[in-house]
């Protein structure tokens, strides 16, 4: 498989893994483009909705032709110096970065000379340009805004919230980790919990919403498909870098199996996790395959989220009730990560009936949740008069 970039290109083009395309790592790249794709999802059904009429814009005045403002010299002199300091740094020490891509980035390394000069040249370029567009006298401008107009907001805040509830709820599973090592965990690029990304990034983006009077359920709806679509591309990045999130020692293929026996058993040959035996005459960074054959559920995965989310596209303008596809979305995701939890190896809850992983239970209260709320948005809708 391919842990980061280097491998994958070595398959393509012949070229030697482990050089300095290996700072790309495809479970990383992948996840942004997860993220690039539910914000394109959500920024056309965000879109549509307005067109038809069930957003009313907000007014926004500003003054242009005012110079250059205190905040916005030190905010871009903030981001040349963390830009200069980590940047010359990571030149210098590459075969560091190369290592451990994430422990350079958070550490406090970093050059010093470098971020202190490019902090005064992005201060300054941004004085000139207000500069040069300063007026003798400010003009009022009032623009109206509608939702989709605020989709990189929303795409920012869902990534940032999101990605700190998936590092809260992978500490929750495997605590003992994270009291060896507070720091090192947190800030490390793996261990990533799904259901934690996606109930702190609700949490994020409703208050965004709340702040910014946008109506919920018509957003909600909005976002679904972007959702299971998002988190689909995204396990595309678990199963070309088998990071560890696959399935339980696959049971011997079937005689009815027709598709290709890796779909069945794979033995993820590379994985970033560094798990299983060594692969015979292997020299390079990542030389391990697992012992054992294992089911590939990140691609099964893959295939269950597509289809849910081709599927909510595609009723998405059928259901008049506010919130029903999202209530939807709920059920079909809920449904579909408890059932590959059977066959994924995870951490039970040893101490609960059953010894359900955390993502069953999440999975069974989604599902119950979907229900009721489904039931809940129907018949509010029915006693609407039309």
């Amino acid at each position: 498989m391919y842990p980061d970039l280097s491998y994958l290109l070595h398959d393509l083009l012949g070229t030697q893994p482990d050089n300095w395309t290996s700072v790309f790592k495809t479970f990383g790249m992948m996840l942004v483009v997860g993220i690039l794709a539910g914000a394109l999802f959500f920024y056309l059904e965000l879109k549509r909705k307005a067109e038809e009429g069930i957003y009313s814009p907000a007014t926004s005045k500003i003054l242009v032709g005012l110079p250059a403002t205190w905040w916005e010299l030190v905010s871009n002199g903030l981001f040349g110096f963390v830009l200069g300091f980590k940047v010359v740094y990571i030149f210098q020490h590459f075969a560091d970065f190369q290592k451990n891509a994430a422990g350079v980035l958070l550490s406090s390394k970093g050059n010093w000379l470098a971020g202190i000069g490019l902090a005064v040249v992005f201060a300054a370029l941004r004085w000139w340009e207000k500069k040069k567009q300063q007026l003798p006298k400010p003009k009022e401008q009032i623009s109206t805004i509608y939702p989709h107009d605020r989709i990189g907001d929303l795409t920012i805040i869902a990534a940032l919230t999101g990605i700190f509830g998936a590092k809260v709820f992978s500490i929750l599973e495997e605590p003992s980790g994270f009291f060896d090592d507070p720091i090192g965990t947190f800030f490390s690029g793996s261990g990533l919990a799904i259901y934690g990304g996606l109930i702190f990034g609700t949490l994020g983006v409703t208050w965004y919403l709340r702040r910014h009077k946008i109506p919920f359920w018509p957003t909600a709806d909005a976002v679904a498909p972007a959702l299971i679509i998002a988190y689909g591309v995204g396990r595309i990045g678990c199963q070309l870098s088998g990071d560890g999130d696959w399935g339980i020692a696959a049971a011997a293929q079937p005689d009815w199996w027709f598709l290709p026996d890796w779909l069945w058993a794979y033995d993820f040959p590379h994985n970033v996790n560094k798990e299983g035996i060594p692969i015979e005459g292997c020299e390079w960074l990542y030389c391990n395959r697992l012992a054992m054959p294992v089911y590939p559920t990140p691609l099964y995965e893959v295939v269950a989220s597509f289809l849910i989310g081709g599927f909510l596209w595609a009723i998405r303008k059928r259901a008049a009730a506010p919130g029903m596809i999202f209530f939807i979305y709920l059920i079909l995701n809920g449904f579909e990560r408890f059932w590959i939890e059977k066959i994924r190896v995870n951490v039970k809850y040893e101490w609960l009936p059953g010894q359900p992983t955390q993502a069953e239970v999440i999975a069974v209260l989604f599902f119950l949740a979907g229900v009721i709320g489904a039931v809940w948005v129907w018949r509010k809708h029915k006693r609407r008069p039309a």
